[in-house]
């Protein structure tokens, strides 16, 4: 009893202690800055998960980063000589910081990354609203945040803390000032000893803010994106030379086996949102995940590759499709769509396939034609049909946060679809299949039974995975009952990762690997994602081992359709091609070949997963050679888009892609594509069918299309 009799004496004296340094503005001064301290350390350890702080010296800057700033952004309100503006600046700072910390939490959620300058300057463009919103997953450690402003302001309000009336001399806060910012110099200079050259290359954003903080990592974003649209601004045509020398010593060549062998076939791009390529051939308590795409992987009829790697930065979706649709990489910081996507000059498949070989074409997706700015690039892009989700009825639970279900969206994409003009090239992005992997009961199917990994978003994504597949299947059908499977060559591919580094330990398991034997490879394999090219009667096909990736897409397709990509500005190369380099470029710097990968700087082999400890001088000498060609490749993909130089360069047979020509209303979409049916020489399935709809031919077992026809059915017998 007298023990805990002293204890809580202590405990009294120091919170009276506490009170009372608090009554003075530098008292009240350190706690702001203690406590956003603390809510920083408490988001770095629960959801940004350390920045896998790989050793103690790495653990002991991430502590560190916050202080310097913080205490220099809070030391401003101390140049106020009147209390209210003292006190209330300190709050409004302190709400400030908070929110901008939250905003990175909720989307470091999502997208395993932390909000850039161009994140949040394009926010209208890459988000829909509340609906959005709710598919981030909040959580009850989120008040945490913001219980100290209410503790707070309660405690001002009771008067418990007395605003103090005496001002701090203005020598004294300058020295503050330079107090703090001396202590961010000394974090950068502790930074660059474990990290050297830490600004130049930068790395990737979870490296700067681990070794830099959030706030000096924002302020060198911001400084990038303003460096950024000054050259854009200062672009001169001859600085194409460098990017068509690039391309012209990096083409790859057709091989003449392939070659040609889907020419004047339909193209349909099917993108599989979130899809991994561990999901092909995955069984869960004996059963396949993805049975229908198991067999389109193994088919004759396809050329499936198992070394495919997504390529994606912090555009994500929107950077998988500017690659599949243009062979180059999305930018270093925000998304290429949301940032330049108004009024950058593209020469992308939709243009390059009409222009060359007469095709039509059209996108379909159950979501907003704003989301990733989708309106104006597909017209800059060229294509002809843009079927958003205008075109859908999404009421009810026919949608999820991220748009219409899948299997609705391929079985209320018909009327649209049988009305291209053939040849066409078509893109499906799927959304089902999105973060946080959550589906309604009765879309389950009740004969699958998915894995008990400890985590909801593993097992979650094995059941998503499964609607996807099924989803699939049900298209496929249709194309055959409807005669365009024949003539249709159709592209699967996986956008990027769906289950993110934290849940890295619950997955292990599940894919034959020791939790505590994970490395930084294991990582950066499952960054594969599938690509199932499926060209019905070819009976050449196989699963390739080829090391490619999302960025060699475009001139893989243009070369199975007989169509050189050669006088294209495109970065990437034709997987099938025997001269293909092999050499998979990441956004972040990162690469990985069939024998050696370099993550985050250090040199792994890829055969025995181990870190390549002393390298040979050949070795060494190979290890630069492929990271100045990784640091080539994305410093030229970089200045041919920051710089807009397409606008330059006018390959034979190309003309200029004029943007006010398309009208994507769903008024002019209709007749013009009801008036392309109506004309005698009509290519279109839907003239070929007598001018009858082949909708009828669609089967799906999604519930909601049930209730959907049944309400109808009710409705008009009334």
């Amino acid at each position: 009893m007298e023990w805990l009799q002293k204890q809580r004496k202590r405990i009294q004296n120091g919170l009276t202690w506490s009170m009372q340094k608090s009554q003075t503005r530098l008292g009240f001064y350190c706690w702001m800055v203690f406590l956003l301290w603390a809510k920083t350390i408490f988001a770095y350890g629960v959801d940004f998960h350390w920045m896998h702080a790989a050793n103690p010296y790495q653990f002991f800057l991430v502590l560190i980063n916050p202080l310097g700033f913080t205490f220099f952004v809070m030391a401003l309100p101390l140049f106020f000589k009147k209390r209210p503006l003292f006190y209330g600046a300190m709050l409004t700072l302190n709400a400030l910081l908070t929110t901008f910390l939250y905003l990175n939490v909720v989307y470091y959620r999502e997208f395993t990354d932390f909000m850039s300058v161009n994140t949040i300057l394009t926010y209208s463009s890459v988000n829909q609203g509340a609906k959005a919103g709710g598919a981030v997953a909040f959580d009850y450690t989120d008040i945490f945040f913001w219980v100290d402003l209410i503790v707070i302001l309660y405690l001002l309000f009771r008067k418990k803390i007395k605003m103090d009336g005496q001002k701090t001399k203005k020598g004294r806060v300058a020295l503050y000032l330079m107090a703090a910012f001396t202590f961010m110099m000394g974090n950068l200079v502790l930074a660059d000893i474990d990290r050297p050259q830490l600004l130049t290359r930068q790395f990737d954003r979870v490296y700067l803010v681990k070794y830099l903080g959030l706030g000096p990592f924002m302020g060198l974003d911001a400084y990038n994106t303003f460096t950024t649209s000054q050259v854009r601004k200062a672009a001169k045509p001859d600085e194409l030379a460098t990017v068509q020398k690039y391309v012209n010593e990096h083409y790859a060549g057709m091989n003449s086996t392939y070659a040609g062998k889907a020419k004047g076939k339909n193209v349909i791009v099917i993108h599989l949102e979130s899809f991994q390529q561990f999901s092909i051939d995955r069984k869960v308590n004996g059963q396949e995940v993805t049975p229908f795409l198991n067999s389109l992987y193994h088919s004759k009829d396809s050329l499936s590759f198992d070394n495919f790697f997504h390529e994606v930065g912090q555009g994500k979706t929107s950077d998988a499709e500017n690659m599949l649709e243009t062979s180059t990489f999305g930018l270093p910081q925000g998304s290429l769509f949301a940032k330049l996507g108004n009024d950058q000059t593209f020469q992308a498949m939709p243009a390059i396939l009409n222009q060359r070989a007469g095709y039509s074409s059209a996108v379909f997706h159950g979501n907003n034609g704003s989301f990733w700015n989708r309106t104006n690039v597909y017209k800059n892009m060229g294509y002809q049909n843009w079927i958003s989700g205008e075109y859908f009825d999404s009421t009810g639970k026919r949608a999820t946060a991220w748009g219409l279900k899948d299997k609705l969206l391929f079985k209320d994409s018909i009327p649209y679809l049988e009305q291209l003009q053939h040849p066409f090239y078509a893109k499906y992005l799927t959304v089902t299949n999105h973060t946080p992997f959550e589906l309604d009961k009765e879309d389950q199917d009740p004969n699958f039974q998915t894995s008990n990994s400890g985590s909801k978003y593993i097992d979650n994504y094995f059941v998503t995975n499964h609607y996807l597949d099924q989803s699939i299947q049900e298209f496929f059908t249709y194309l055959k009952k409807s005669g365009l499977y024949d003539n249709t060559m159709v592209v699967l591919y996986g956008d990027h990762y769906g289950i993110n580094n934290s849940e890295n330990k619950e997955l292990a398991p599940l894919l034959g690997k020791d939790p505590n034997q994970w490395t930084d490879l294991d990582t950066e394999n499952l960054q594969r994602t599938p690509l199932i090219i499926h060209i019905p009667g070819f009976q050449n096909g196989g699963i390739q081992h080829t090391y490619g990736g999302e960025i060699d897409v475009a001139p893989t397709i243009e070369h199975l359709l007989g169509l050189s990509s050669k006088r294209y500005i495109q970065l990437g190369q034709d997987l099938l091609s025997k001269n293909c380099s092999q050499l998979v470029v990441m956004r972040n710097k990162d690469w990985i070949t069939p024998n050696y990968a370099s993550i985050s700087g250090t040199i792994w082999n890829v055969k025995t997963n181990t870190v390549v400890e002393k390298p040979t001088e050949a070795q060494q000498k190979l290890f630069k050679k492929l990271q100045a060609e990784a640091t080539e490749k994305l410093s030229v993909s970089d200045s041919l888009n920051q710089k807009n130089l397409l606008r330059f360069y006018h390959p034979e047979g190309f003309k200029d892609v004029n943007a006010a020509s398309y009208d994507y209303s769903k008024k002019d979409t209709l007749a013009r594509l009801k008036k392309a049916s109506q004309i005698s020489n009509s290519t279109s399935v839907f003239s070929k069918n007598g001018g009858q709809t082949t909708a009828g031919l669609y089967q799906t077992n999604a519930p909601e299309q049930n209730a959907t026809d049944n309400a109808s059915v009710s409705q008009s017998n009334k």
